[in-house]
């Protein structure tokens, strides 16, 4: 691609269930900037299943801190379900100085209607964080049997967001299974066409609600990119690759075979994730 790339969706450390190619820090770091990467914005896969979310964000921020080549951005994990996760919040912004979070409430065992999790969003909010929800981070039908975890229902998130003042949401991995909601469903019987579909006008319906954002990672079916843009504002797409769990080159490709403009292309690739984190200084 031309031009450099911000890439607002990767992990450090290690998947739970398997080894992953680049899963260290300094093979990560530079399959990225060899292709064409200066920046990411990384959360931890440890802020999935540890407890100690404390000790991950330190770990998190010191890989972040200590590798060269591109610019780390960390972005802690905090579980309002844990006691004193406002302390987690508290250091990720006053000691790590992290300009978002990480959140995964599947993982975490809560949902969205949890009344601790409106407080958070309050507090990062008023915080001026940036919010990242991972709504997957895994293919269902691939899990471990031992560790199945549904996607994040996002129904209740519209509502949550047009309450809370301030608030700048990036929804990771979301787009799953997505269609715009303006296509025609498939004839009864078309695998998966509905629940595509409503999960689509849940999406749209998010983004237009407040400050919502949307990356690529998981956006399937031809000419998805363009697809998309149709149905959301291109100021509201990032371009993430869920690196190292995906191929980069995935994310990459999406880009290619969209018949984007140059004006948009640029946005996707860097100024929209840019503008986003210079926002909140």
């Amino acid at each position: 691609m031309n031009g450099p790339i911000v890439d607002v969706n990767i992990n450090l450390s290690r998947w739970p269930c398997r080894r992953l190619p680049h899963d260290d820090t300094a093979s990560l770091v530079e399959n990225l900037r060899a292709h064409g990467v200066v920046e990411a914005w990384a959360g931890s896969f440890d802020g999935l299943l540890h407890k100690d979310l404390a000790a991950v964000n330190s770990r998190l921020a010191h890989e972040c801190r200590t590798h060269t080549g591109i610019r780390l951005i960390p972005f802690g994990s905090v579980n309002p379900l844990l006691p004193d996760w406002e302390e987690d919040l508290r250091r990720c912004v006053e000691q790590h100085h992290v300009p978002g979070i990480r959140l995964h409430p599947n993982y975490h065992g809560y949902k969205l209607d949890h009344p601790s999790f409106a407080r958070l969003l309050k507090l990062a909010a008023e915080r001026r964080l940036l919010v990242a929800l991972a709504v997957i981070m895994e293919d269902e039908r691939v899990m471990h049997p031992l560790l199945r975890v549904p996607p994040v229902n996002l129904d209740p998130l519209t509502a949550l967001v047009t309450q809370t003042p301030g608030l700048r949401l990036i929804l990771l991995n979301a787009l799953s299974g997505f269609s715009p909601p303006s296509r025609s469903p498939l004839p009864p019987g078309g695998k998966g066409q509905g629940e595509g579909n409503s999960r689509g006008e849940t999406l749209v319906t998010l983004v237009r609600s407040g400050e919502v954002y949307v990356e690529i990672a998981m956006l399937e079916r031809v000419a998805g990119v363009a697809n998309l843009l149709n149905e959301v504002p291109f100021e509201r797409v990032l371009f993430g690759s869920h690196a190292p769990f995906f191929y980069f080159e995935s994310a990459l490709l999406k880009l290619k075979e969209s018949a984007l403009s140059a004006e948009q292309l640029k946005a996707l690739q860097e100024e929209n994730a840019r503008r986003l984190l210079n926002a909140r200084q």
